[in-house]
């Protein structure tokens, strides 16, 4: 199969596609993957430079700085994007487009299209501010371009069924649903000290990941935050007693959870959680806020709070307790393992055959 594939360059969706895209190639196939949102990073560079060492025409590799459909100068989000992928799929010879963004499910490029939701403006504002956001030109035109994209699209797919009905509450959703979790594959971490530290990792800035509560809690071991602090104008603020390590690379952040103990999950609002997958593969136990996306994940695999005291309690109990801290370390990796690159990759392709066999089947 050749999957024309799109990404962003801001959040999870890059981790998202790298592991797909790798998947798929491991398997056979091959992918133009095309970012956007704002020139890539060098590391992310690197990646994709290495996808072409390994599998040369088999990967393809555009970046294109138009910007994301929610963010603020989403007026330029559909048309420069959309040119973008008609030009790669003819360069490419695609059989099938795998939108990341909602938007591009509407390029109308004549081959079958798959969307995925990772996320939506308006189950994050319901999550994070508890109520609907005030009315304005940006909103109106975010809200018609995903829905113009899900129109389009033959299929959706979201990480959890919590997403998949976040997003039906805001839009009209096609018949052709599917969840298919997500799926990382991490390389075994070089042994060392592990220290009696707790960690998080994510958009500093985003209010959804709320990242400050951990300014607010007694926390016995200490804390550190790894993330980008600004982003299209949002900065985060200052956080006391958290150690504030900035942005790492991909491979530091692993071996940051590999040399910790546990792994806090802050957000608020999280369709699936790459970072605590990660985490867990590294060995760390999970500490999560209790919503329903992270209990539809890790069940009784991660211990739950909900405000700064729940969360110093749990803390303190791992602290004090190492069996306690030992049992949640193995309940969390043996979670982890569940979701693989591999049984996301199965998925995938299982959904691409069919859609091009419908395809196909049509035209004869």
């Amino acid at each position: 199969m050749r999957v024309l594939m799109t990404a962003d360059t801001v959040g999870g969706v890059w981790r998202f596609a790298q592991e797909l895209t790798s998947g798929l190639l491991e398997a056979g196939d091959a992918v133009a993957l095309v970012s956007f949102g704002r020139e890539p990073s060098a590391a992310q560079q690197i990646e994709c430079k290495r996808l072409r060492a390994l599998w040369g025409e088999s990967f393809f590799y555009v970046s294109c700085d138009s910007p994301l459909e929610w963010m603020r100068e989403n007026n330029r989000a559909f048309g420069e994007a959309a040119a973008v992928l008609a030009q790669v799929l003819g360069e490419f010879e695609a059989e099938l487009l795998h939108a990341n963004q909602f938007s591009l499910g509407a390029a109308r490029l004549g081959i079958p299209t798959v969307v995925t939701a990772h996320s939506d403006v308006l189950s994050w504002a319901r999550c994070c501010r508890g109520a609907e956001l005030e009315g304005s030109e940006w909103l109106a035109r975010y809200c018609a371009l995903v829905q113009r994209g899900l129109d389009a699209a033959d299929l959706v797919t979201a990480p959890t069924a919590w997403m998949m009905r976040a997003l039906a509450e805001g839009f009209r959703l096609p018949s052709e649903q599917l969840v298919i979790p997500n799926g990382r594959s991490v390389a075994g971490q070089a042994a060392g000290e592990r220290r009696l530290r707790a960690v998080t990792a994510g958009r500093v800035w985003d209010e959804a990941k709320d990242v400050a509560i951990l300014g607010q809690v007694r926390s016995p071991m200490p804390l550190a935050a790894v993330g980008e602090q600004e982003c299209d104008g949002v900065r985060a603020g200052a956080l006391e007693g958290v150690e504030s390590l900035g942005v790492l690379s991909d491979q530091a952040i692993l071996q940051l959870f590999a040399s910790s103990a546990v792994y806090v999950f802050t957000s608020r609002y999280e369709p699936f959680g790459l970072a605590p997958l990660e985490a867990a593969l590294c060995g760390c136990a999970i500490v999560a806020r209790e919503i329903a996306s992270m209990r539809e994940v890790w069940e009784d695999a991660a211990l739950y709070f909900r405000d700064a005291v729940g969360l110093s309690a749990v803390l303190k109990r791992l602290y004090e307790d190492p069996k306690f801290l030992w049992s949640y370390r193995q309940r969390a990796g043996e979670r982890g393992h569940m979701f693989s690159r591999e049984q996301m990759v199965k998925g995938y392709r299982k959904v691409y055959a069919g859609l091009l066999d419908k395809e196909h089947a049509c035209v004869a």
